[in-house]
């Protein structure tokens, strides 16, 4: 049975799953962004939420720890120079996922896995002014005058084409 046991098998090996997961740590590190199926996703999500903390942290001992699962030193270096303060006042949640429909082969559901960016803009309400309420009836002239100088245009340029259809040889008649 598998009681209390929280993590998913992927259907391979402990030491292919665990490779497999650190690379697309990794790569998620490296590029911000990742396109794989949705369970694998899931699971790597857990490993770089862990390591975002790490880098949040900051000391040699995290920035150890996480050299043991992130490959490459240029992936720790990022991840502590760049990521981690870009998360600085977010208590958790740095991954987003988003579901792109399914892969044709074996219709597995394909996600988007990426970094959350930290600083996003505040929506701001914005509040109607007295001048902005009274804008759309001074367009409503604009707008009529605007109407008529186009039914102009048309009529002017409809003048040539009836002048050309007018005259019609003497010898044909409209059939």
């Amino acid at each position: 049975m598998r009681h209390q046991r929280t993590n998913r098998k992927l259907g391979m090996k402990t030491a292919h799953r665990l490779s497999m997961l650190r690379n697309m740590a990794t790569s998620l590190v490296i590029h911000e962004r990742l396109r794989t199926t949705e369970t694998r996703a899931k699971e790597v999500r857990r490993v770089v939420e862990k390591m975002i903390t790490l880098g949040k942290q900051g000391d040699l001992a995290a920035r150890r720890r996480a050299a043991r699962v992130i490959r490459g030193n240029a992936a720790v270096q990022k991840l502590f120079g760049e990521i981690a303060p870009r998360y600085t006042e977010r208590a958790g949640g740095y991954t987003r996922m988003i579901k792109i429909g399914h892969r044709n082969g074996d219709n597995a559901p394909m996600v988007i896995i990426e970094l959350v960016e930290s600083e996003l803009p505040k929506r701001q309400k914005r509040k109607k002014k007295p001048e902005q309420a009274a804008a759309p009836a001074a367009a409503a002239p604009k707008a009529e005058e605007a109407v008529e100088e186009k039914a102009e245009a048309t009529a002017a340029s409809d003048e040539p084409a009836a002048e050309e259809a007018a005259p019609a040889p003497e010898g044909e008649e409209a059939k």
